[in-house]
């Protein structure tokens, strides 16, 4: 961050105790810490809890879990339970939180949940390509490999 986001003012880097040198605008007398956005990703399990939705999006050709951004005034439970029915027209039953990690591409902080869903049912929009339900014992092999999605999943599932 260069300027400030509310006058436009050049930012100076200023000493703040312990959080060190940060930057300050001189116009606002404030300190300006880095923002990022939010967003959640799930692990939609079946009401079995034997299977995993995995979806396509964007004209990808690989599978990953359902996730979206945090909207300014919604917190991470809203938007999981939003995210999942915008996606797949599916309801949350119940949830745990998993893990989260910084994602850089995209200067996100993504909340990883598990959910199970009411019924395998689901109802796809235009935000997804295609959808399909994978069995445990196949789902490390179909999700995208080396990403994000994979890590969150594979911490999931050791914890089982």
């Amino acid at each position: 961050m260069n300027y400030c986001d509310q006058c436009g003012e050049k930012l100076i880097y200023k000493e703040n105790g312990i959080d060190g040198k940060v930057p300050f605008c001189p116009h606002c007398q404030q300190f300006k810490f880095p923002a990022f956005n939010s967003a959640i990703s799930a692990i939609v399990f079946n009401p079995d809890k034997d299977k995993i939705l995995l979806i396509q999006q964007y004209g990808k050709p690989y599978h990953v879990l359902v996730a979206g951004y945090i909207n300014k005034g919604e917190n991470a439970k809203e938007a999981l339970v939003r995210e999942i029915k915008e996606e797949t027209g599916l309801s949350v039953v119940s949830y745990v939180y998993n893990d989260n990690e910084y994602y850089s591409k995209s200067n996100t902080l993504i909340h990883n949940y598990a959910v199970r869903v009411e019924t395998e049912d689901f109802q796809l929009t235009d935000e997804v390509d295609d959808a399909k339900w994978y069995g445990l014992d196949e789902v490390l092999d179909t999700i995208k490999p080396n990403s994000l999605a994979k890590s969150f999943l594979q911490r999931f599932l050791a914890k089982l």
